[in-house]
């Protein structure tokens, strides 16, 4: 992990150790980069990166400071304004960008923001350009063989330009309705948009494909994103579902690139159910390509014994959906995705799209003339209890023989009935203990064991 971007990006609260300042510089460097980048391939046109940002007071703030270290080293900035994550990747990569910016902090609160950067093939930056970005926060930056104090700035008509792209978040989502494969008439569908960056953006979909909806969580003040909403507080959207008698419910996190569901009956379907859902759908159409779909190391153990049940094969990844998209592009899949909702379908995505998650629901259970409840009945989640300790040093835990021990020791215990997984938080100074086994007590015994070596061994901040 580098020193600012993490696992998805660079996050944290804002103007406290995610500052305008920082925004401004990651501005500067990209501006630069790109262009010089194109005037060693003999092209002397501007870069040009898209942005888009969502419902967060301070993403304004980010926006602006963004656009002005860009067009400060040259660079064309051309503003989707609130979009979607998954908005942005498409059109970095469809209207052929240099690289694009969503600013969100996804599922955090409001008082954090985060910078996300993908390339011009709408994927997660590489760790080679962000590690240059991080060099020149540090001012110590070396690239193309030359040691850099500061960055040039661009003069005269090479200064760049602001544009006003919306145009490109509503080509966005009429592909979302192009991949409407059937009709959503005469079904009932709760939206909860988390006061997100789907607020105008999940309904407009779902009418337009003939569905009836209710919508909550759709009135963002720039404060209020994810508050007791969204995909992370689902028992809003479960009391929609359950006092409307509706069909279905789908609930988007900050930056709506992830999606849970909630089952006609208002019971949550997590993303290892949508993983199960649909990667039995592709297989029952020869569509799964490898028989293979991709995991991450916290999907529940019952998804694993699901799979082997019916056939399918899984692969397991470092928690991200990053890694889970490398993974599927190294191996040719076509489905993969995390529990906490972020699920990938590589033919009409690079990232997680929590809008495409929930057209995908629907299509199953549209083709399959049933309700989701039936669809993901199969699948039997084992309990899990994850007990999250915060700690001074995560390397140092991590490599304590005494606490690789008591997880070998509760790995033993737990042998063919559920699992135990220790590892560090991408993006908090955490360490995170998770069992899972066929018995509540069974967890809580298994996971405690080895949060208390921790504890004991004086690695817990005070």
């Amino acid at each position: 992990m580098g020193r600012y971007f993490g696992t998805d990006g660079f996050r944290g609260e804002a103007n406290v150790n995610l500052t305008a300042e920082h925004a401004y510089r990651i501005g500067r460097f990209l501006g630069w980069y790109y262009g010089e980048l194109k005037r060693r391939a003999g092209d002397e046109t501007a870069p040009r990166i898209v942005i888009g940002k969502d419902t967060r007071r301070s993403s304004y703030m980010f926006e602006y400071t963004l656009v002005s270290g860009l067009t400060a080293s040259g660079a064309d900035a051309y503003l989707l304004h609130v979009t979607t994550t998954p908005s942005v990747a498409y059109v970095a990569r469809v209207d052929a960008f240099d690289c694009g910016i969503m600013i969100s902090a996804s599922h955090n609160p409001y008082y954090d923001n985060g910078i996300k950067l993908l390339n011009g093939q709408g994927e997660k930056m590489d760790d080679k350009t962000l590690s240059l970005i991080e060099d020149y926060i540090d001012g110590k930056l070396e690239a193309f063989g030359k040691k850099y104090g500061e960055l040039p700035y661009a003069t005269g008509e090479k200064i760049g330009r602001t544009v006003d792209y919306a145009s490109g978040r509503n080509r966005y989502i009429g592909y979302l309705i192009s991949l409407g494969v059937y009709s959503f008439r005469g079904m009932r569908v709760g939206l909860d948009c988390a006061n997100g960056s789907a607020w105008n953006i999940a309904k407009s979909v779902f009418d337009a494909l003939g569905a009836t909806t209710y919508v909550i969580n759709a009135e963002p003040d720039g404060l209020n994103i994810n508050k007791n909403a969204g995909s992370t507080h689902i028992d809003g959207l479960q009391r929609l579902v359950r006092e409307n008698s509706l069909d279905i419910g789908f609930a988007y996190d900050g930056d709506a690139d992830r999606c849970l569901c909630v089952d006609e009956n208002g019971n949550v379907v997590t993303g290892d159910h949508i993983l199960y859902i649909y990667g039995r759908y592709m297989k029952e159409r020869g569509k799964l390509l490898g028989n293979t779909v991709v995991t991450t190391v916290m999907s529940n153990f019952g998804l694993y014994k699901a799979f082997d049940e019916i056939g399918i094969g899984y692969a397991k990844t470092a928690v991200g959906d990053k890694f889970v998209h490398d993974y599927m592009v190294r191996n040719g899949n076509r489905l993969g995705g995390e529990q906490s909702g972020h699920i990938i379908f590589s033919k009409y995505a690079t990232t997680g799209d929590g809008i495409l998650t929930s057209l995908k629901m629907m299509e199953v259970v549209i083709a399959k003339k049933t309700t989701l409840g039936k669809l993901a009945a199969p699948l039997k989640i084992y309990p899990q209890l994850l007990i999250n300790v915060r700690v001074n040093d995560k390397d140092a835990v991590m490599n304590d023989e005494d606490v690789i021990a008591a997880a070998a020791e509760a790995e033993r215990r737990l042998s063919g009935r559920g699992r135990l997984l220790l590892r560090e938080s991408g993006t908090e100074p955490l360490i995170r203990v998770m069992a899972e086994a066929e018995t509540e007590e069974m967890c809580r015994c298994c996971a405690e064991y080895v949060a208390d070596v921790i504890r004991r061994k004086g690695y817990e901040a005070k």
